[in-house]
């Protein structure tokens, strides 16, 4: 059986969790039904819920085992999904600033070469993408976004490279990520932005929210060094 936005599976994880699986494969209807569940859940929590982290195309919730348990957790979700009382907030919209100028793209040609376009095509492509926050992981803020134009898919590199700068705004296949620290990746490097995704806030510390809208932004590099 394969789970569906309308039959999914409920797997138990260690003493403490479960995972709501929506779909196997990335796609808009079963990450609307993780986002959707994820809300209902945060507006109708049960005794021992901890806490609920969204994925693709699944929700892992959290639960304190001394308080209750697999079976109990699994009901009162089987509960929210047949209720279906919380409509789905709507996103935010949240706006990220990129610059495009060479040295802060060193992939943009070999995208362009690669997929036949022109380095103004691409960054064209790039900024016409529909973005969404589809889940974090991997690093503090990494938030990987989906929506890359067709155009401009690209499978990852065959070997990553080191040293990559905070802020680099970088593709493979249909996701888009801006870089919150310095470290290795495989993926094409094709701006970077000064917008900060980590922020100083505990209570709010990343820039988006999982289901967010987002807009990329050209800006030239008088800009980008102003808000460096």
């Amino acid at each position: 059986m394969h789970p569906t936005p309308s039959a999914p599976i409920f797997r138990s994880i260690a003493e403490r969790a479960v995972l709501v699986e929506f779909g196997t494969v990335l796609d808009q209807a079963a990450h609307d039904a993780v986002l959707q569940l994820d809300q209902a859940l945060a507006a109708q929590p049960f005794v021992g819920f901890r806490e609920a982290i969204p994925a693709f195309v699944n929700l892992l919730v959290e639960f304190d085992p001394v308080t209750t348990d697999h079976p109990t957790t699994i009901a009162h979700l089987r509960g929210l999904l047949t209720a279906q009382t919380t409509a789905r907030a709507q996103p935010a919209q949240r706006e990220v600033l990129v610059c495009y100028d060479a040295d802060l793209a060193p992939d943009l040609v070999a995208v362009a070469q690669a997929t036949g376009l022109t380095p103004e095509a691409v960054i064209n492509a790039h900024l016409s993408g529909d973005y969404a926050v589809f889940m974090y992981g991997f690093a503090p803020g990494y938030a990987y976004l989906g929506g890359v134009p067709e155009v401009i898919r690209l499978d990852r590199k065959p070997s990553p490279l080191r040293g990559v700068a905070a802020g680099s705004v970088i593709i493979a296949g249909a996701q888009c990520l801006v870089t919150t620290l310095l470290m290795p990746t495989g993926w094409w490097i094709i701006g970077r932005s000064p917008t900060r995704i980590l922020t100083d806030d505990t209570a709010r510390p990343f820039l988006f929210d999982v289901g967010d809208k987002v807009r990329f932004r050209r800006i030239r590099r008088a800009e980008y060094e102003a808000e460096q």
